[in-house]
């Protein structure tokens, strides 16, 4: 099924300020499958709109996610290692994807592919606190103070970390699991936050970016494009919803 804009924002990814594409769809320029229709907020498909009798002209961000393997760098292009930009075909790789923050080379998990340059810039703002969860495990076991510790916030010496949640799943003298919810995502941050209490991770996956989770349906390496519920999440979490 073709995917649903409002007709105002498809008049404006075809090149006209949205106050301009109001004023066309109040004037009756805007058609809707032949008939003419003045709700700026009508939920339309482009195949069916014509703007005075012509099919619009739009180009249309994307927005993937995918399952990024441990090996492959959150880049679009590197001299040295695969990058997650090249696990896409070609017909993607030629639209200018470009990855939503970093994740770590020996890290896996979701990564946010778009053609959203503003989106990208605000999910990875500290200013709109977009929240990332790992799955973590590690060394020794993990108890009560390291969760205090987290949510204190851990100092790394060259600054101290925000305040973050660290939910035990399970823990023994062997090793220990957990989840660790962050709000920003400096260098190395997740992996230097564990060693500093104490458990030098061992493995570590992203599960989720504000309200967007893996699809456990992808294996390592596949993506699929966010659903229009996901996209506008995520929109609305940095403050640029349409609705």
């Amino acid at each position: 099924m073709d995917e649903r804009f409002r007709l105002d924002k498809l008049l404006s990814m075809a090149g006209m300020t949205r106050s301009e594409a109001r004023r066309a769809i109040a004037s009756g320029r805007a058609q809707v499958a032949g008939q003419v229709v003045r709700d700026a907020a009508a939920r339309v498909a482009i195949a069916e709109v014509r703007l005075d009798g012509r099919p619009l002209e739009v180009e249309v961000d994307l927005y993937l996610m995918v399952n990024k393997p441990a090996g492959v760098v959150t880049a679009t292009e590197d001299a040295r290692f695969p990058t997650v930009v090249g696990l896409l075909p070609e017909r993607l790789r030629r639209r200018g994807l470009g990855p939503v923050g970093r994740l770590d080379r020996d890290v896996g998990g979701l990564v946010l592919l778009t053609t959203d340059g503003v989106l990208a810039h605000r999910l990875i703002s500290p200013r709109w606190k977009a929240e990332k969860v790992y799955f973590a495990r590690c060394e020794g076991r993990l108890g009560d103070g390291d969760v205090r510790a987290f949510a204190e916030g851990v100092p790394l010496g060259d600054f101290v970390a925000k305040p973050a949640r660290l939910e035990i799943v399970e823990a023994s003298d062997s090793g220990s699991a957990a989840r660790a919810a962050l709000t920003e995502g400096k260098f190395h941050q997740v992996k230097r936050m564990f060693a500093a209490v104490g458990h030098p991770l061992e493995s570590l996956f992203r599960e989720r970016i504000g309200c967007v989770s893996i699809d456990p349906g992808l294996a390592p390496g596949e993506y699929r494009p966010l659903t229009p519920k996901e996209v506008e999440g995520l929109r609305a979490l940095v403050g640029l919803s349409e609705e």
